[in-house]
Parts: C-alpha cells; sequence; structure tokens
C-alpha cells in the first residue's frame, strides 16, 4: 500500500509510491532523445488488449466493455501512486504523519491510435478527452476521501513522458497538495483584501494590453504566457467566466477550450521544434460550497531547462525566455 508522509517543516505531503520501488541500478539517466516514432511492440494501450485492464469508463461505437471499437478509454493506472481499497488511517510515527495512500490513480487513454500527438488529433476527440476528465471528475469527488483531484498529461521523455501512445493521468487525492494549497491559500488572501477573485482580474489586466501576453482570446477562453514565467514559454489557459472547478465546465465551453487547447500545442510544437512538455490541469479542492476566490485553470509547460542546484535552493525559478517574447512567438507575430 502507497503511504503519504508530510514534511514537518514545511507541510508538504510526499507520497512513497511502493508499487514502483526501484533499486539504485534501475534509476537510469534521462536520454536526450525523444520517444521513438514506431510502435515499441506491443502496447497495452492499443487496441486489441483491452482484457488486460478492467476499464472504467469508454467511449465506443458499440459493443461490450473491455472491448475494441472505442476513441476514449479509462482504465486504473497498472503501478498506482495511491490505492482505491483500504482505509485512510491517519496515524503519527513519533513527530511525523502519515496516512495511507487511499485515493484513486487512473489513465485516460486519449486515442486508439498508438503514435498521434495531442498536437495532431482533431479537435473532435480532444473534445471528448476533456468529456472524460469531467466524468471523472463528477465521478470521483463522490468518493468519502478524496479531496482533489489532478490531471497531468507528460509528452516526450524529459516530461516523464515514457510511453510513446497518447494517455494522460487521473489522480485523486486524500489531501489537498502544496501548490494547489498554496494557490488558493494566496487567492482567498487576495479576495479577504479587494473582494474580488484574483484570477479574474489577471483576465481583466491582461486584456488591457492584449498584444503584451495575451496569445489566444474568445468569449469562452484565453490563452496567455503568465506575466511571472517560472519557465521558458508557460502558457495558462483560464476561462473568462469565474468558474473555481473543472467539472462545472459547460458542453459549449468544451468544444471551445478543444480548439484553443489544439492551437497552443500545435504553435508550441511549430516553434519549438516539437518538445517535451507538461500539461497539468488545477482545478480547486473539493468543497461543500463553490470557491468564490479560485479559479481553474491549465498549465503547459514545454520542457526546455532543467531545475539545477539555485533553484532546489531558493525556490525561485531563472526563465531566459520573457514571456512578452514567448507570446509573440505563439501567436506567430
Amino acid at each position: 500500500m502507497p503511504q503519504l508522509r508530510k514534511d514537518p517543516i514545511i507541510g508538504r505531503w510526499v507520497i512513497i509510491a511502493t508499487a514502483r520501488a526501484k533499486r539504485p541500478q534501475d534509476f537510469n539517466h534521462l536520454s536526450e532523445e525523444k520517444p521513438e516514432i514506431t510502435a515499441e511492440g506491443p502496447c497495452p494501450f492499443c487496441p486489441g488488449h483491452e482484457h488486460l485492464d478492467k476499464e472504467i469508463i469508454a467511449y465506443r461505437k458499440g459493443g461490450p466493455p473491455n472491448s475494441p471499437n472505442w476513441w476514449v478509454r479509462v482504465i486504473p493506472d497498472k503501478y498506482p501512486v495511491v490505492k482505491r481499497e483500504g482505509p485512510l488511517n491517519k496515524y503519527g510515527e513519533g513527530m511525523y504523519d502519515r496516512m495511507e495512500g487511499v485515493g484513486s490513480h487512473e489513465i485516460v487513454i486519449c486515442s486508439p491510435e498508438h503514435n498521434i500527438t495531442l498536437a495532431e488529433l482533431p479537435v473532435s476527440q480532444f473534445r471528448e478527452i476533456l468529456w472524460a476528465y469531467r466524468e471523472r471528475f463528477l465521478a470521483l469527488k463522490l468518493e468519502k476521501y478524496i479531496k482533489h483531484i489532478l490531471v497531468v498529461h507528460n509528452y516526450g521523455r524529459q516530461a516523464g513522458g515514457w510511453m510513446r501512445h497518447p494517455h494522460s493521468q487521473l489522480v485523486a487525492l486524500p489531501v489537498i497538495p502544496k501548490t494547489i494549497k498554496e494557490e488558493t491559500e494566496g487567492a482567498r488572501r487576495y479576495y479577504k483584501y479587494k473582494e474580488r477573485c484574483i484570477y479574474c482580474d489577471i483576465i481583466r489586466e491582461e486584456m488591457r494590453s492584449p498584444q503584451e501576453r495575451v496569445i489566444f482570446k474568445d468569449h469562452s477562453f484565453i490563452a496567455l504566457t503568465p506575466f511571472a514565467s517560472r519557465s521558458p514559454f508557460e502558457v495558462c489557459i483560464l476561462p473568462r467566466r469565474h468558474s473555481p472547478s473543472f467539472e462545472e465546465i459547460k458542453e459549449s465551453e468544451i468544444t471551445k477550450l478543444a480548439e484553443i487547447m489544439k492551437n497552443i500545442l500545435e504553435q508550441i510544437k511549430n516553434v519549438l521544434d516539437d518538445p517535451s512538455y507538461n500539461l497539468i490541469l488545477h482545478s480547486a479542492p473539493f468543497a461543500k460550497s463553490p470557491l468564490p476566490y479560485y479559479h481553474w485553470h491549465i498549465e503547459i509547460k514545454p520542457a526546455l531547462v532543467h531545475l539545477a542546484g539555485f533553484e532546489w535552493g531558493t525556490g525561485f525559478y531563472i526563465n531566459p525566455t520573457p514571456p512578452e517574447e514567448a507570446a509573440k512567438y505563439l501567436r506567430g507575430d
């Protein structure tokens, strides 16, 4: 069973993922090469291997569960960082706090095609992926111990994407991650002082000078390079209307979001020569009532620089590309 252990100094939870246990010789240096374009042999995510994993949900043209003819499929992760079975069991160990790693770790298989990327998917397929995210959010938020859900899509080896077949990871956690806690607490302080959502204010501020950091905008969404971007060509996508939780997204907004995400990923691929990247969906922690100060958003971080001793030691990020310049390239100016 995985364990969650709490850092007693800064309050950060760490997952000890026993299912992924490695010995010293198992830690190889990251290869600089991208994943092979050709198939890597039998892929458990490809059609014909549905029997290997009992699906949670699937969108298909007909037929029984765990059969072919699907276009999006959600399955349990084979090596989960948290598991659904077992009690939460919070307990202390001297001065330390830990709990059992109860939650859910799922794989969203984004397409039956092995060698396709998110940037190459049609908007209609992108829309179905986002709809699967939403469906799992709505189901998992009903679970007793779940406090937060995070979706990540790792593309390329430099971003931790070791399998070529396009897939996202959806992790439901019994605790609120430190990053999300910092975001919500910072937004709450701003709201307490100004009685406005800081994310809504950021959107209004960026719209005042759309040629600075705004890459794309329509009536539903805005995509921009953040003012204090932590890494080069970092992109943030936000809904224009105030919305703390991703599962609240409307059906009409899903299509718009799919169009924007595809456009941004195509630009990143073309401008930066198909880099590795991490795509992260941040949504509000589950609460009894909607948070008036938080705003769900999507972050896309091309893996162009690596953290070194200064960054680890200080918490500062060094970004060699001003976000204003990055926005120009991604707009195609």
